[in-house]
C-alpha cells in the first residue's frame, strides 16, 4: 500500500527512485528516504504538532494498516528545565512578543536568544563553559601549590589501582634504567642514592642541611626521622655529594680556604680571646654566660641583621631542637640555650617559610645570623663560596652574614638521648628537665627549679652520639666569624674566639655591655681541640689532608670506605 508522491514503504532495497515533482531532494538522489510521518486528522492532531500517548507507530490515532514508525525525539534546554518531546513555554511573555521571529514556535529565552533553548541530542546535555559559538567561559582553576610537589590524590601516591585478584605486581629495581637504553651515565654525575649510601644509610649522617641547602632542584627533604630524603626525582646535579661534610666536602681544606694558614694548628690563629658573661637578669636562662644571645641582640637592635636562625624547644617533644627565625629581641631571650641534638639549620633557610615574620623585606636586602655547630658553619660557608643557585634556599644562602659556631666534640640523637638513656633507663621525665649541659666530661641535667637531677661521665651517654662526629676535627669553629663555648672559662663565663673582621665588629657592638677579660684558659681550649682531631684522625678512614682538593670524588671515597660504586643503578 503506498501514498500518493511516496515510494513503498516495503520496496525492494534495489528499486529505482521515483521521481516525483516537490519531492524531497534525497529521493532525486537514489539515497534512503527520511521515515514518512501518516497525516492525522486536523481534529485528533497535537497543538504543537508533537506526538503524543502512544505516538505513531505505537496504536495512536492512524496508524491502522500501515507500517509502525518511530518518530524522531528530541529535547529541548530551556533554562534550568529541560523536557523530552516537548516545548516549554516562558510563561507570562507571549512568543510572538519576544522579537526573535519564531512566531508560535518559539524555543527562545526572554531575551530572544535561541541559543539558550537551544535542542541538543536525546540523552545529552550541552556543553558546559562552552557558548553556542564554541568560545571558552569563564573558567576556575585550583591553583598549584608551591614549595613541594602537589597531591592530587588523597592516597599514597604509589598505590596500585586496579589490580586483578590474585596478581602480585613488584616494582622495578632502579636498575631498569639500564635495560631500558644504552645511554650510560656521564662519569662526573653523582646522585643522592651515592649519598644516601655512603652517609645516610652507613649512619654517618650528622644532621647539618647542607644537602637540604645545595639541592637546585629542591628534591631533598627532611624525613620524620630527621634526616635527609629524596622527596622528588634527582637531576644528578652533584651538588648535594660535594657539600657534604660527610661525603664530597674536605672540611679540613675549607678551614684554610675561609681562616688563611695558620687554622689548622692548635686551636686556630683567633684575632683575639675573651672569657664573658652577660650582666642582665635574663641571663639565668641562657648557657653559660649568656654571650651568642647577647650578640645577636646587638645585631639586631643596631640594624645589622633583620633576624638570627637559633634552635628553640618543640611544641610537640619537650628537649626536641627546632630551627627558628628569631626577630625580636624578646624572641631571642625566650631561646637562649643550648640542646643536644641538631636541628638541621641549612635546610630550614627557606626563606618562604619565615616569610610571615618579615613581611616587608626584600629577600635580596636580608641580612641574617647562624647560630650553628662547626659542621653546619663548614656547610654553609663552603655553599656561599660558589656562585650556583639553591633553589629555594638560594636567598637564605647569600643572606648569613654573620656566622657563630658552638664549641662541640659531639652532638646526639634526640630519641636516643632524651627518649632512651635519659627518661627510660634513667626515670627522669623529659618534662621535668629545665637545662642540659656538658661540662668537664661530665652529661649534667637540672629541673625547673635548678636542681642537679643528673651528673654521669659523659662518655655513659655516647651511645647516643651521632656516629658521624667521631669523624670531625673541628671543635672551636674553624670557618666561623665567633666561636663561643664553656671550655676555658670558669662557670658562668662563656669562652669567645674572634676569627674574623665581621666577628670582631659584632664583639665590638656587644663587649661594652658584657663582664669580660681575657680568655682564662687558652690551654684547656688547645687540649680539647687536640683530643678531638686526634679521635677523628683514628675515625677518618680516608687521608686528613688540608692541602688536597677542596671535593672528594665518589670514587676516592667508595676506595677508601668500602662503599658501593654506582647505586643509583643497583637493585635499591
Amino acid at each position: 500500500m503506498t501514498d500518493e508522491g511516496d515510494q513503498p514503504v516495503n520496496a525492494p532495497a534495489d528499486a529505482a527512485p521515483e521521481l516525483v515533482e516537490g519531492t524531497d531532494e534525497r529521493k532525486r538522489s537514489g539515497s534512503k528516504p527520511f521515515p514518512r510521518v501518516p497525516d492525522v486528522p486536523e481534529e485528533e492532531k497535537p497543538a504543537l504538532g508533537v506526538p503524543q500517548g502512544g505516538g505513531y507507530g505505537h496504536g495512536g490515532p492512524g496508524s491502522e494498516g500501515r507500517e509502525r514508525l518511530k518518530p524522531i525525539r528530541f529535547r529541548r534546554v530551556d533554562g534550568d528545565s529541560q523536557s523530552n518531546g516537548s516545548v516549554r513555554r516562558n510563561e507570562g511573555s507571549p512568543r510572538s512578543d519576544r522579537g526573535c521571529g519564531c512566531g508560535s514556535a518559539c524555543a527562545c529565552d526572554e531575551s530572544g536568544d535561541r541559543r539558550a533553548n537551544r535542542p541538543v541530542a536525546d540523552g545529552g546535555a550541552p556543553p558546559k563553559n562552552v557558548d553556542g559559538e564554541g568560545s571558552l567561559g569563564d573558567l576556575e582553576f585550583t591553583p598549584p601549590t608551591e614549595g613541594r610537589s602537589q597531591d592530587v590524590y588523597d592516597d599514597r601516591p604509589d598505590r596500585r589501582v586496579q589490580v586483578p585478584d590474585g596478581v602480585d605486581l613488584d616494582t622495578p629495581d632502579y636498575s631498569i634504567r639500564r635495560e631500558m637504553n644504552d645511554i650510560e651515565t656521564p662519569e662526573d654525575k653523582t646522585w643522592f642514592m651515592e649519598l644516601d649510601e655512603a652517609v645516610i644509610d652507613a649512619d654517618r649522617c650528622i644532621q647539618c642541611g647542607t644537602c637540604v641547602a645545595s639541592c637546585p632542584s629542591d628534591s631533598i627533604g627532611v624525613g620524620e626521622d630527621g634526616l635527609p630524603e629524596l622527596v622528588k626525582m634527582c637531576t644528578g646535579c652533584s651538588l648535594c655529594w660535594d657539600f657534604c661534610p660527610r661525603g664530597g666536602l674536605r672540611y679540613e681544606r675549607q678551614w684554610k680556604i675561609t681562616g688563611g694558614e695558620d687554622n689548622v694548628k692548635g686551636a686556630g690563629d683567633p684575632i683575639t680571646e675573651f672569657s664573658a658573661r652577660v650582666e642582665e637578669e635574663w641571663r639565668e636562662g641562657a648557657q653559660d654566660g649568656g654571650v651568642v644571645t647577647s650578640v645577636l641582640i646587638h645585631l639586631l637592635e643596631a640594624g645589622e641583621i633583620d633576624g638570627a636562625l637559633v634552635a628553640t624547644e618543640s611544641e610537640d617533644e619537650p628537649w626536641k631542637a627546632e630551627a627558628f627565625l628569631a626577630t625580636t629581641p624578646e624572641e631571642l631571650i625566650e631561646n637562649a640555650g643550648s640542646f643536644y641534638n641538631q636541628t638541621m639549620a641549612l635546610g630550614n633557610l627557606g626563606l618562604d617559610r619565615w616569610e610571615h615574620k618579615l613581611p616587608d623585606k626584600d629577600p635580596k636586602d636580608l641580612s641574617l645570623a647562624l647560630v650553628g655547630t662547626p659542621c653546619e658553619i663548614e656547610g654553609i660557608r663552603a655553599l656561599q663560596d660558589f656562585e650556583w643557585e639553591y633553589g629555594a634556599e638560594e636567598a637564605g644562602v647569600r643572606a648569613v652574614d654573620y656566622t657563630i659556631a658552638l664549641m662541640c666534640t659531639k652532638n646526639f640523637n634526640y630519641y636516643r638521648l632524651v627518649g632512651d638513656l635519659i627518661e627510660e633507663e634513667r626515670a627522669i621525665d623529659r618534662a621535668d628537665i629545665g637545662k642540659m649541659d656538658v661540662l668537664h666530661g661530665k652529661m649534667m641535667v637540672y629541673d625547673r627549679d635548678g636542681e642537679m637531677i643528673l651528673e654521669e661521665d659523659v662518655e655513659n651517654f655516647h651511645g647516643a652520639a651521632l656516629k658521624g662526629c667521631d669523624e670531625c676535627a673541628d671543635f672551636t669553629g674553624y670557618c666561623a666569624d665567633l666561636t663561643v663555648g664553656s671550655v676555658g672559662s670558669s662557670e658562668e663565663y662563656s669562652s669567645v674566639i674572634v676569627r674574623t673582621e665581621p666577628g670582631l665588629d659584632a664583639w665590638d657592638l656587644t663587649a661594652p655591655d658584657l663582664d669580660y677579660h681575657d680568655l682564662e684558659d687558652r690551654s684547656a681550649v688547645g687540649k680539647l681541640q687536640g683530643w678531638d682531631k686526634k679521635k677523628a684522625f683514628e675515625s677518618l678512614k680516608r687521608p686528613f689532608d688540608p692541602d688536597a682538593p677542596r671535593f672528594i670524588e665518589y670514587s676516592e671515597h667508595a676506595e677508601h670506605y668500602g662503599t658501593e660504586l654506582n647505586p643509583h643503578e643497583a637493585d635499591h
